[in-house]
């Protein structure tokens, strides 16, 4: 991969989040750029690698996807997980996008293992819940279990979920720039 092309990853994001971030979260009391960068910020504060801070931070970028139909996503039709990691993908590793690609499954998990888990979701949360499957069954755990991500997806999930907290103070995206740049590939398809 080029400089340049590196190069252009990084400011496509910065533009996307800048531009997109102020919108919506969802029926959440913050914005997507809000709770995008306070997942970001628990994980820093749970002592996470810079790969799962990446993943927090760039979590919901799916939504921002423009090609997307804007009404998929009421009809439970629109996989924003699956879009964001596909999205990242030429650009970052799999430590990175998989636990992005995971994240929606790892609630419907979290709900079917821990029982005390579903009463600690947001009502928009559990809204989305339907939209994306509902709770887990037996063997859809025991998928979830013995995928590779799958541990690094829940804590990921965790600091989704506190990451909804209105007025809280977090670093900027542009504070992320060093640690996103460090994560780029650079024609290391292992990365």
């Amino acid at each position: 991969m080029k400089r340049a092309d590196i190069d252009d990853i990084s400011a496509f994001l910065t533009e996307l989040f800048c531009r997109r971030g102020a919108e919506a979260y969802l029926g959440e009391a913050v914005s997507m750029a809000e709770h995008m960068l306070q997942a970001a910020q628990r994980a820093g504060e749970a002592g996470a690698s810079d790969s799962q801070t990446a993943a927090a931070l760039l979590h919901d970028v799916g939504h921002f996807v423009d090609d997307l139909d804007e009404d998929a996503w009421a009809r439970g039709g629109h996989d924003h997980a699956a879009a964001g990691a596909d999205l990242l993908a030429p650009w970052f590793g799999p430590a990175v996008t998989e636990p992005i690609r995971l994240h929606v499954p790892a609630k419907r998990y979290l709900c079917a293992v821990e029982p005390a888990y579903f009463g600690g979701l947001s009502p928009a949360s559990v809204h989305t819940l339907t939209l994306q499957g509902g709770v887990m069954t037996a063997d859809e755990v025991a998928a979830f279990e013995a995928t590779p991500y799958g541990q690094a997806a829940v804590e990921l999930r965790r600091w989704d979920d506190a990451g909804k907290v209105a007025g809280a103070v977090t670093a900027r995206f542009a504070d992320y720039g060093p640690l996103l740049q460090r994560l780029l590939r650079l024609g290391d398809s292992s990365a």
